[in-house]
């Protein structure tokens, strides 16, 4: 069932502009296995409160989604939020399910340029895939998104599960997902990238 957290409005007395962020992902960003307030966004959302940065976060992330579903579900999110700046977080699964890194790119493309047209600010973030996938398919899959990044002169967010990877009580069993305990180091990693796309 497709849920949408509008996490949080923070409300500095004295700004006059404010910045709405549209997170578009999947399980990574959707709090996998655990409450929503214990995900990262919602984790973010509640830093910037304490920071009095004056912003709605808008968690969209489904686990299980693909790029295609995004191009689904994004129009509707644009036209309802009007964010200024939109995350995308998606890629993972369609590698996961061995779906051809062109098809992935395209997908990508798209929704940029959705974004885009909606007059949104876009990051991308990498998407790394666990090494048994073999040596040609990640080094296609992995080119994709510093290639759209390049491309479109885009914010590159670098894979926030990497700096887990190895850390005791970071990741689930499955070698894929964070867990609870890692939610708030996410949140920071976040925090310090996007703050510069942000309305001061």
């Amino acid at each position: 069932m497709l849920r949408i957290l509008v996490l949080l409005i923070v409300l500095g007395p004295s700004a006059v502009l404010a910045d709405t962020l549209l997170i578009l992902g999947d399980s990574l960003s959707a709090g996998y296995r655990m409450r929503s307030e214990q995900a990262w966004p919602h984790l973010l959302a509640e830093q910037w409160q304490r920071e009095g940065r004056r912003v709605t976060v808008i968690n969209a992330s489904v686990s299980g989604d693909t790029t295609q579903g995004g191009l689904q579900r994004l129009p509707p999110l644009l036209q309802r939020h009007r964010p200024s700046l939109v995350l995308l977080e998606l890629g993972g699964n369609d590698g996961l399910r061995g779906l051809p890194p062109r098809l992935i790119e395209r997908n990508l493309d798209r929704l940029i340029a959705l974004a885009r047209k909606a007059g949104a600010r876009v990051v991308l973030t990498d998407i790394q895939l666990p090494p048994n996938y073999g040596r040609r398919y990640l080094r296609q899959f992995e080119r994709v998104f510093s290639r759209l990044a390049q491309d479109h002169e885009l914010p590159l967010l670098p894979f926030f599960v990497a700096p887990l990877i190895g850390r005791n009580g970071m990741m689930m069993d499955d070698g894929i997902h964070p867990t609870a305990a890692a939610q708030p180091l996410i949140a920071q990693q976040v925090s310090e990238f996007l703050a510069p796309y942000l309305t001061p």
